[in-house]
């Protein structure tokens, strides 16, 4: 029995899988590298001592999908797979409702005809949109997102609550976390997206080693003591673990 991990080789999703396979548990990924390289196949497999299964298929490829649930007895599903650019979402809105809305209907449809009907689904505090004050809970109020990206998100926990509600022999998961950052504690492992990050955290890095130039900071309004933005943060290998 396996769990498949959806975007396996980016940045959480890496960390997830290093984190179920040091707790006994057999991981397949599938990961179509858009934003992630696939040399952490290889970090991951170092990581842990062994070896498991990739494919490298976009969840929108439903022949692709089934393929994998054919070959792999999957007995669940985490999935992270999908783009998360906040900024980048506002000027690409169809692809991000393609990737993200349109890839979980065809994993949800793959799954539901090989018998697999357990799923976490990666969501984000997004979805409790401006309407609500921190710290948030799990029973405030969702859906008043205003971006695309968000808008996904919510859209997706609304078709995995509708499905639930169609066949409670479901068992579903929303995970809505957010700001994660840093790296595995040995160092060959973290956020290294491909282009120019979206994330503080790899842009001050990338800075720091010479990559890129110089780390803008935007703001001097906020009410904070110096008038810059503050954020709190999850460490990766805590949401991994959790």
């Amino acid at each position: 029995m396996s769990v498949l991990v959806t975007g396996g080789l980016g940045y959480i999703g890496s960390h997830t899988c290093v984190e179920l396979m040091n707790a006994g548990q057999d991981v397949v990924v599938v990961d179509n590298l858009y934003n992630c390289k696939k040399s952490s196949y290889d970090r991951i497999k170092a990581l842990v001592g062994k070896d498991f299964s990739f494919y490298e298929c976009d969840i929108r490829d439903a022949e692709g999908l089934s393929k994998v649930f054919e070959k792999e007895n999957i007995t669940s599903v985490i999935h992270f797979a999908g783009l998360k650019a906040v900024g980048e979402s506002v000027h690409k809105p169809l692809e991000y409702f393609d990737n993200n809305v349109t890839g979980t209907l065809v994993l949800l449809d793959v799954m539901r005809k090989h018998g697999c009907k357990k799923i976490v689904f990666s969501s984000s505090a997004t979805v409790y949109g401006m309407n609500n004050v921190s710290p948030l809970t799990e029973d405030m109020e969702v859906g008043g997102v205003t971006n695309p990206y968000g808008r996904t998100k919510f859209m997706i926990e609304c078709i995995l609550k509708d499905l639930y509600v169609s066949d409670n022999s479901w068992s579903i998961c929303l995970l809505r976390y957010f700001n994660p950052i840093g790296a595995h504690k040995s160092g060959t492992m973290g956020e290294d997206p491909n282009g120019i990050p979206n994330n503080l955290m790899p842009y001050i890095t990338q800075v720091a080693i010479g990559k890129l130039d110089h780390l803008n900071v935007f703001g001097d309004d906020y009410d904070t003591p110096d008038g810059t933005g503050v954020r709190d943060y999850i460490h990766v290998v805590d949401l991994a673990l959790g």
